[in-house]
């Protein structure tokens, strides 16, 4: 998840380098070609890319696809408009909205002290959006709504068997991103691309692999509870290259914000990882009976 992060982010920051240059979806478009053969070419290599897949995990992948789609949109259209560690501390509350979704979708126990800690978290998100206040803007939503995308993509991503490799899913997200690309293109004029600009998606594409696949294989056989804090690793590189490659650093309440979802994320870790030890426990004692 720590790999992860570090890869999500560093595109981000190449993504956003170029959006002076050129239109979100010529972007993506140049970025999706690279990733997605790239990603084709080494999973032919390692044996990754099958298509005799389980017709459950079909419907999943496609439904993870579609929210990876709108994930992108989302939260790269707000990284286009707005800075990028403003940006990255909104979505911060994704370790909360994945152990609210636990428990709503999965079953997953959470008890009224960690309901609480999720609440005062997104009482924190709210201190980063500030809707209403001068300076809002719409793009604040948008980073908010690649939130809930992302949590539903990471929750679907658990429902794929074993069967199918992770680089499989991972590839069908790069494709799926892609060609809703390429359909955005239609209403965009063409840009000429300059070489730093072509050099920094070339990165953003090696690294959105690193993104695509560390994301999808995390969620399939990491614990929720145990690797949902790891994601605050991204906060901390998108302030640095906030800082050092735009200029930018957010201002006292936004950071208030972030360290409020940072802390809560951090309580809600701590709970389940003490009701496990004591679930672990009281089996133990029992079977010692």
């Amino acid at each position: 998840m720590a790999a992860c992060m570090a890869a999500f982010t560093f595109n981000d920051a190449f993504v956003k380098s170029v959006s002076d240059e050129m239109g979100l979806y010529q972007a993506l478009f140049i970025r999706g070609v690279a990733s997605t053969l790239l990603m084709v070419a080494m999973a032919a290599v390692t044996g990754g890319l099958r298509f005799n897949i389980p017709r459950r995990d079909r419907m999943m992948i496609l439904f993870r696809t579609i929210t990876e789609i709108a994930a992108a949109y989302f939260y790269l259209t707000a990284l286009f408009n707005m800075p990028i560690a403003n940006a990255s501390a909104i979505l911060q509350a994704l370790p909360l909205t994945v152990t609210l979704a636990g428990a709503v979708f999965l079953g997953e126990s959470v008890g009224w002290k960690r309901m609480l800690a999720i609440l005062v978290g997104f009482a924190g998100v709210m201190l980063i959006v500030r809707p209403g206040a001068e300076g809002f803007t719409v793009y604040s939503i948008y980073a908010v709504c690649a939130v809930f995308c992302v949590t539903a993509r990471d929750l679907t991503a658990r429902a794929v068997s074993s069967e199918t490799p992770s680089m499989t899913v991972a590839i069908a997200a790069s494709f799926g991103v892609w060609v809703f690309s390429a359909v955005g293109m239609l209403g965009e004029e063409w840009q000429p691309v300059s070489t730093g600009a072509f050099l920094s998606l070339m990165g953003a594409s090696v690294l959105i692999i690193g993104g695509y696949f560390f994301a999808t294989a995390t969620m399939r056989v990491g614990e929720i509870a145990f690797i949902a804090p790891f994601r605050y690793t991204s906060l901390l590189w998108a302030l640095l290259l906030g800082l050092v490659v735009f200029g930018e650093w957010p201002d006292f309440l936004t950071l208030l914000g972030a360290a409020t979802v940072v802390a809560t994320g951090i309580f809600t870790f701590y709970r389940e990882r003490k009701l496990a030890m004591e679930v672990a426990e009281g089996a133990e004692q029992g079977a010692q009976r």
